[in-house]
C-alpha cells in the first residue's frame, strides 16, 4: 500500500455544527476518501448516505469496503434490486441500497434494522428513507455534484464516536495526501 492510495484534497477544515465539507475531483479520489474512512470505522458503525442518483455514493462505498478489508472492493455494486449485499472482510461489510424501497414498513419487514445494529460496518444509501429505524449515532454523508467529475461531500457525525472518527479522518487525509476542504 502506498501513500498515493490515500490522497484526498483538503485545505483548512470547514466546521458547521460539526459538519465537515470537502470536495473530490474524480471518482478515484471519492473512493480514496471512503477508503480512509473505512480504515477508521470499528465494528458496529453505520454510515448513512444521501444524494442524487450518480452523485458518487457507490464510489464512496467501494472505498469504504476497501478500507474495512473487503478484498475485491472493485466488485462492490449498488444492490438496487436485492437491497442488501454482504461482503466478507476483516470486518463484515453490509451495503444497503434503499432507492427502490417503498416505505419504512417495507424495511422493517425485511429486517434491515438488524444490519444497522449488527457487528459489521453498514453503509446505507438513501438512508433518509428509514429515519426511525436508524441508530441514534451514525455518520451521515451527503454527496452532491460540484462539476462534471467533482463531488461535494458533507459529513455530519451524530454522536461523539463519529465526531472523533471524522476528526481522525481529516488528520489522516491531511497527513497522507494533499487537498482541500470547501465552504
Amino acid at each position: 500500500m502506498s501513500v498515493s492510495d490515500f490522497s484526498v484534497h483538503i485545505e483548512e477544515p470547514v466546521i458547521l455544527n460539526q459538519r465537515r465539507i470537502f470536495q473530490t475531483r474524480s471518482a478515484a479520489e471519492t473512493r480514496r476518501s471512503g477508503k480512509i474512512l473505512g480504515r477508521l470505522l470499528p465494528p458496529g458503525s453505520v454510515v448513512g448516505l444521501v444524494g442524487e442518483l450518480g452523485a458518487g455514493k457507490t464510489q464512496f462505498i467501494k472505498g469504504l469496503a476497501a478500507g474495512v478489508g473487503v478484498k475485491r472492493s472493485d466488485y462492490v455494486t449498488s444492490p438496487s434490486f436485492t437491497l442488501v449485499n454482504e461482503y466478507p472482510g476483516q470486518i463484515p461489510f453490509y451495503h444497503i441500497d434503499l432507492y427502490r424501497l417503498g416505505d419504512e414498513k417495507e424495511a422493517e419487514d425485511l429486517g434491515l434494522e438488524e444490519y444497522a445494529r449488527g457487528h459489521g460496518v453498514t453503509a446505507i444509501e438513501w438512508a433518509d428513507k428509514i429515519l426511525s429505524l436508524l441508530p441514534e449515532e451514525l455518520l451521515w454523508v451527503h454527496m452532491e455534484y460540484a462539476g462534471i467529475r467533482d463531488r461535494k461531500i458533507t459529513f455530519l457525525p451524530q454522536g461523539k464516536r463519529y465526531e472523533a472518527t471524522l476528526n481522525q479522518w481529516v488528520a489522516r487525509a491531511r497527513r497522507l495526501g494533499s487537498g482541500r476542504e470547501t465552504r
